[in-house]
């Protein structure tokens, strides 16, 4: 496992030594958690942007489906008069 040293503010340290006791874990863990978090969190961003650039796009295009349309559709579900998905 790869080695990082960090500077982390008195009172971040302070708090970061107080939860892992609490934890009964390491601080070294508790960071490696809160890096990871972050890194999955930073990821989930970044696939939302990409879907929303090509949500404009598609919109741009002409390619959208009339909000009516799209709730009449969906009160149908289930029932016998479904109707087909909106183009």
């Amino acid at each position: 496992m790869a080695v990082t040293s960090v500077r982390l503010s008195p009172e971040i340290e302070e708090k970061l030594s107080e939860v892992a006791e609490k934890a009964r874990r390491t601080k070294s863990w508790l960071i490696n958690e809160a890096v990871k978090d972050y890194l999955v969190r930073v990821g989930e961003d970044e696939r939302r942007w990409a879907e929303t650039v090509n949500a404009l796009a598609s919109m741009k295009a002409g390619r959208i489906v009339d909000g009516d349309e799209m709730i009449a559709w969906i009160a149908s579900w289930g029932k016998r008069t479904e109707k087909k998905p909106p183009r």
